[in-house]
């Protein structure tokens, strides 16, 4: 499968009013794992009607502690994400870190994700949008939804018209985020461009006094049924067969096994707001 070059209109025509998903592991532990959750995660995507892209990080850059897990190496996990790509026809996302890595990962993906530190980098989002794949910009935890629209803008004027953004969350405090639902709206307006929520990483509890990040995955429900309601496009999220043993965030992570149900309740609340 080669990387889709119109990703906006194929998350747009293929979701009949329905809103679209980029779900999948926090970062890419092995073969076996990844090809698992997305055959089962395109299973319940397809059941439901909802768009479907698969997410994985190939390393994961920003960490506390020096001791924590980055990934399986990049060549090795972007060849993974690929397959799975190829394996069940459909697209792959993930994150980049530096300029450097666009041109390369962009043979492997065909959405480049901007962590949400790294929101204002100049030469990562224009060496990402000069890939031509689709730009997923996440919103930084400092800023204003209306303030995207300049990230956005980057991209471009770079002469990619290809992007998105995703909110995770405004940082509250030492120890925690809040989801300001009016930045659904806010960055709908300013960005003219699809938004997405983060119903992981908006829970996460950052900068703990252990260095592991904590996280209250027992709101995801709440957070997800409220984005829903404020009209978000799509969805993303992250789980693991058993996010207890997940070698990076599990404690932000949904099972899958409670997947499909959290789908069905936010596919039933776009139904109703129609």
């Amino acid at each position: 499968m080669n990387p889709i070059s119109d990703m906006k209109q194929y998350l747009s025509s293929s979701a009949n009013g329905n809103f679209f998903l980029l779900a999948g592991p926090c970062v890419i532990e092995g073969e076996e794992m990844a090809l698992d959750l997305a055959g089962e995660l395109l299973r319940i995507a397809t059941d439901l009607n909802i768009p479907y892209v698969f997410k994985g990080s190939y390393r994961k850059a920003n960490r506390s502690r020096l001791d924590s897990f980055t990934g399986i190496g990049d060549e090795k996990a972007l060849r993974i994400l690929a397959k799975v790509r190829d394996t069940f026809g459909i697209p792959v996302v993930t994150d980049i870190h530096e300029a450097a890595e666009a041109e390369m990962a962009a043979e492997y993906v065909d959405i480049l994700q901007i962590p949400a530190f790294l929101c204002r980098q100049t030469e990562l989002l224009v060496a990402a949008a000069r890939t031509g794949r689709m730009v997923n910009i996440k919103k930084g935890q400092f800023l204003a939804p209306e303030a995207m629209r300049f990230a956005v803008e980057k991209v471009r004027l770079s002469g990619n018209d290809q992007v998105a953004v995703t909110d995770r969350g405004t940082m509250f405090g030492y120890h925690d985020l809040i989801m300001d639902m009016r930045g659904i709206p806010q960055m709908q307006r300013a960005c003219q461009c699809p938004v997405i929520t983060d119903i992981t990483h908006s829970l996460q509890q950052p900068n703990t006094g252990s260095g592991v990040t904590g996280g209250m995955p027992e709101m995801i429900a709440t957070v997800a049924k409220s984005a829903m309601a404020a009209g978000t496009d799509g969805i993303f999220m992250e789980t693991h067969r058993n996010p207890s043993v997940a070698l990076s965030d599990g404690a932000n992570m949904l099972p899958l096994s409670e997947v499909y149900d959290l789908l069905a309740r936010l596919s039933a609340i776009r139904a109703a707001l129609g």
